[in-house]
């Protein structure tokens, strides 16, 4: 099986590797450029938690600030080991959406011990600050970084695309089946498309996706690195 890899290049690579395990072939084409916010500054006084919902943000965290002895709280294992490769000690993982991921708050934080900061992207699926303060939490969303979107495919995924090689494409965000749609078809790619499958993190990915026609859609059972890939074994 030989599949495209849209992710970052930082996520990229540590799934590459993943799906080479798997007996599969990556081929490595991201469709976003991630961009530090050089003069982002982090004011932690009066926060009980450090609230990530992707590895991007970790790293921007990272970056901005030295301080580790925040509490963490992540919306997946993957981004739980993201935060413990950058320092920190004190984790706990949804495994799941920001839906999960404000349950999990609810369940363990009192809003009366402080506020709350998310380090995210200029981009934001989901709703997790209304989530939050609707129980009564105070939560302040740190902007780190952007996210870039290409203006064409890269240039390894038009090639295999070209030439038929694709078995399929993993998605990982509404916005990244959204750009990857549109960007494939912008270079004449809509048959490729049809023969390809698409392998999604979660429905709402799915259902970006729909306005062309592939050789399936598949979606994850939960919104988390290890169920996509159970996924590829199903085939």
């Amino acid at each position: 099986m030989r599949l495209l890899v849209t992710r970052p290049a930082e996520d990229a690579a540590t799934l590459a590797e993943q799906l080479r395990k798997l007996g599969i072939e990556p081929v490595i084409a991201p469709l976003f450029t991630v961009q530090q916010n050089a003069d982002a500054e982090v004011d932690l006084s009066g926060i009980q938690a450090i609230l990530f919902t992707s590895a991007n943000g970790v790293r921007a965290f990272s970056r901005a600030i030295e301080d580790r002895a925040q509490p963490v709280f992540t919306v997946g294992a993957a981004t739980a080991e993201a935060a413990r490769k950058a320092g920190f000690a004190r984790i706990e993982s949804a495994g799941g959406d920001v839906d999960d991921l404000a349950r999990l708050i609810t369940t363990r934080l009192d809003p009366a011990d402080g506020g709350l900061i998310q380090a995210s992207g200029s981009n934001v699926a989901g709703d997790l600050k209304g989530a939050l303060e609707g129980a009564g939490f105070t939560l302040r969303r740190e902007v780190l970084y952007r996210a870039e979107v290409a203006s064409q495919l890269p240039p390894e995924a038009a090639q295999a695309m070209s030439v038929r090689t694709l078995d399929g494409v993993l998605l990982f965000s509404p916005r990244t089946g959204a750009a990857f749609v549109r960007l494939a078809l912008a270079a004449g790619h809509e048959a490729a498309l049809a023969g390809m499958y698409a392998y999604c993190l979660s429905q709402a990915v799915g259902n970006e996706i729909t306005s062309v026609r592939w050789r399936d859609v598949r979606v994850a059972r939960k919104p988390e690195l290890q169920s996509l890939l159970d996924l590829l074994g199903e085939n």
